[in-house]
């Protein structure tokens, strides 16, 4: 019986830019960052209350899981923002935004009421999008 999701990979153009930006722009905590034979690097991070749920930052690169062809065009899927992170809940939308901006976090939509709480819509340095939730029902 599968108990718990633990890992989920967010594909990065730039696994050290990327690095640099979920822990120093949105305050993630390196979780493992080890490179594994053959060059394969497992890099993780995680939200400081929620250490069990890690994301994977990995650079889609020809390999066991890709082939070249494969791998280029997921990069270019990920430079056009076509894939997303996920939700990021705060207790302060607003707050955290303006935090988040002075680091110079890109954002596409800032606060904005919705039916389920406050959102906010930004994009990590490789293009990926991501929510920043706060719950108000």
């Amino acid at each position: 019986m599968i108990q718990a999701i633990v890992h989920v990979t967010v594909y990065v153009l730039d696994q050290d830019e990327a690095l640099k930006f979920y822990t120093e722009q949105l305050g993630f905590e390196i979780g493992m960052d080890m490179t594994m034979d053959g060059g394969f690097r497992w890099l993780t991070v995680f939200a400081k209350a929620q250490p069990k749920l890690e994301l994977v930052l990995a650079e889609p690169k020809e390999g066991p899981m890709f082939d070249k062809d494969s791998a280029e065009k997921i990069r270019g899927l990920v430079s056009a923002g076509a894939f997303g992170v996920g939700v990021f809940e705060t207790d302060n939308c607003q707050k955290t935004y303006e935090e988040l901006v002075k680091k110079g976090v890109e954002f596409t939509q800032p606060p904005t009421e919705q039916f389920y709480g406050i959102e906010a819509l930004g994009k990590d340095n490789s293009g990926n999008w991501f929510s920043l939730t706060q719950q108000t029902t």
